[in-house]
């Protein structure tokens, strides 16, 4: 029961990434800027969360010790998604944008789990995972194309 909660919940998530990249797009055309746009996005998210994150840690008496590597990381990550999704958006469509950020997903996906980055699960590159990345590569092809 708990798998099909989460895996829904998963795909409201893909829908919201899908939302909200018009939303920035729109943005930007208001303030003649992607990129102040994306700043923009991006700071208000990290606020709130912020915000978020500080009530539930006094809620359940947590402690905030910082143990995760390269905090810079996470917001050139970030920083960068935004940013792009906001430029293509109205280039591409939000469809094949969404087609492309899960081909892209999946690609690196498969080399954090090659190489156990940050120590996930060693998983090797097989043929069927190889197979499952070229069609959705190019199915993203298709829906950009078509």
């Amino acid at each position: 029961m708990m798998g099909a909660v989460w895996s829904l919940l998963g795909i409201l998530s893909g829908a919201f990434i899908a939302i909200q990249a018009p939303i920035n797009s729109q943005l930007a055309r208001g303030l003649g800027l992607p990129v102040a746009a994306a700043a923009f996005s991006f700071l208000s998210g990290a606020v709130v969360l912020g915000i978020i994150a500080i009530a539930v840690v006094k809620l359940q008496g947590l402690s905030l010790d910082w143990k995760a590597p390269a905090p810079w990381l996470f917001v050139m990550l970030g920083g960068f998604y935004v940013t792009l999704s906001t430029i293509l958006t109205p280039r591409i469509g939000a469809a094949a944008l969404m087609a492309f950020l899960v081909a892209g997903q999946l690609i690196a996906g498969m080399l954090v789990d090659r190489a156990g980055f940050l120590g996930v699960a060693v998983r090797e590159v097989s043929l069927g995972r190889v197979a499952g990345a070229v069609l959705l590569l190019v199915g993203a092809l298709l829906i950009r194309l078509y």
